[in-house]
């Protein structure tokens, strides 16, 4: 099968959240299984082209977007075999960050540089022949790519027979720009309706893409379901609901070459389920680093996140004092984001000393250890798609606390204290106080059973969340496109 997927983002040439691993990851392991597959995705100003090898492939490349022409260069490297094909286009794409400044500023043309990309991919496979059974695009950013094909490629000798998959990432994000910025999309006036891209006057990146695409999928089953309610349907439950059984759930899959303890070169101490001698290694040079009470005994719990409300960090900065005032555990906190939690969790050693640890920014030596080192890892989350840190954490023998919403209830099973079975602990109600009892709940495992801590931690280092059992999902998925595909 001939695959082309196109993407904002991509590991490791570039990266804001788990929508990058995925385009990272998932193409290796469907070419390992004997498909064809290639990336589109942008030439940002920052990639470095010596370090990641780009060479010129096209010099121009002709891209209608509504009545103007616009112009490209493309470069391509290699990704652990697959082709990636970088637009390059300085008007668009040569600038400090993805989406926006460093002042956290929205490019105002974020809707004209997208469908750009969008265009350009598809335009892309037709000037090289490159004509793919599937046409898989991310998030809001390209999804006008099914659209595009539905549109102007109905009939093509080379994308007429092309079905479109659209994977959504984060239903919240959506996509949503003046209704000026529609002729330039090139999508035709007829289409700027209620039941396709407008959207209470504006145009809707999202709702066209999934109205538009042969199969839409989101990254866990459970957050499928939760999409199809008006509470984490963010407005576009209707449309995901007329889908029907053309709207599924496939859990993402780890990159275990990059997260496995076993092999993790970015560990002082590697271990296995079989010999945790190195973990404690591990949690040892994390409270040193962290300017934690270097004490073997006191549980560390890790937090590997964005400061923002979704991953609920702001229920988590109503806990985190009351917890370490009444329990004697430690934190070891890493992320960046909202400026609000960045000036909350940031001061938060300087009061707690030996208890917390904070590091505003990203640091990947650093996340790594967390996982390796801390005893649990949180994640308060208001809505997950799917998530990675707990899966990272699940293979680290590193036991997850985490709000039972999307990929994070698919994939931690919870505690029963009768019997010790379980790889996590779960808690429903989005508050600050499930998080305090939850965390306990832990903590007094951690202290009172440690017999049913060992066998956590050996269930969850059991757990196989692997690449190659997404990659067949995903493979059914194309194999559906190309069926119902008009």
């Amino acid at each position: 099968m001939k695959i082309a997927m196109i993407a904002a983002e991509c590991v490791p040439y570039a990266k804001t959240g788990g929508l990058a691993d995925v385009v990272g990851a998932l193409p290796q392991t469907l070419q390992k299984m004997g498909h064809e597959v290639i990336v589109v995705m942008p030439k940002y100003g920052f990639i470095d082209t010596q370090k990641f090898r780009l060479r010129p492939y096209l010099g121009s490349l002709g891209v209608w977007m509504g009545n103007t022409l616009e112009w490209c260069a493309v470069h391509v490297a290699s990704n652990g075999g697959v082709p990636v094909y970088f637009i390059e286009s300085d008007k668009f794409f040569a600038r400090e960050g993805l989406y926006h400044d460093k002042a956290m500023n929205d490019y105002l043309d974020n809707p004209r540089r997208f469908a750009f990309l969008t265009r350009a991919g598809i335009q892309l496979c037709r000037d090289t022949a490159f004509a793919p059974d599937i046409v898989h695009v991310h998030d809001w950013h390209t999804a006008l790519g099914p659209a595009y094909l539905k549109i102007w490629h109905w009939n093509d000798p080379v994308l007429g027979r092309t079905a479109s998959v659209l994977t959504i990432h984060n239903v919240g994000y959506q996509g949503v720009y003046p209704a000026s910025d529609y002729a330039y999309l090139g999508l035709q006036p007829g289409n700027f309706t209620p039941d396709k891209f407008e959207d209470h006057g504006a145009v809707n990146f999202l709702k066209g893409g999934i109205v538009y695409s042969d199969m839409v999928n989101t990254v866990s089953p459970t957050y499928a379901a939760e999409t199809r309610t008006p509470d984490l349907g963010y407005g576009l439950a209707p449309y995901l609901n007329d889908k029907g059984d053309r709207y599924v759930g496939i859990l993402n899959g780890v990159d275990y070459t990059e997260w496995n303890p076993a092999t993790d070169r970015r560990l002082p101490a590697n271990y296995t389920a079989d010999d945790l001698s190195g973990k404690a290694v591990c949690k040892r040079e994390l409270q040193r680093r962290m300017l934690l009470e270097e004490n073997p005994d006191i549980p560390i719990i890790g937090i590997v996140s964005r400061f923002a409300s979704q991953k609920g960090l702001d229920l988590l900065a109503e806990a985190v004092e009351p917890i370490v005032n009444a329990m004697r555990v430690q934190f070891a906190l890493l992320g960046s984001g909202d400026p609000t939690l960045e000036s909350y969790y940031g001061p938060l050693p300087a009061r707690y000393g030996g208890r917390i640890g904070s590091y505003i920014g990203y640091n990947n030596d650093l996340a790594h250890l967390i996982e390796a080192g801390a005893d649990f890892f949180c994640m308060p989350s208001i809505y997950e798609p799917c998530g990675l840190n707990q899966m990272y954490s699940l293979k680290y023998g590193t036991l997850p606390i985490v709000r039972a919403t999307g990929g994070l209830e698919d994939t931690v099973q919870q505690y029963n204290e009768a019997t010790g079975e379980g790889t996590g602990f779960k808690f429903s109600e989005p508050s600050a106080s499930a998080i305090y009892y939850t965390v306990g709940w832990a903590v007094s495992t951690y202290y009172d059973r440690k017999h049913h801590m060992a066998q956590m931690i050996q269930s969850a280092m059991a757990q196989d969340y692997s690449w190659e059992r997404s990659a067949e999902g995903y493979l059914w998925l194309y194999d559906q496109a190309k069926q119902v595909k008009p």
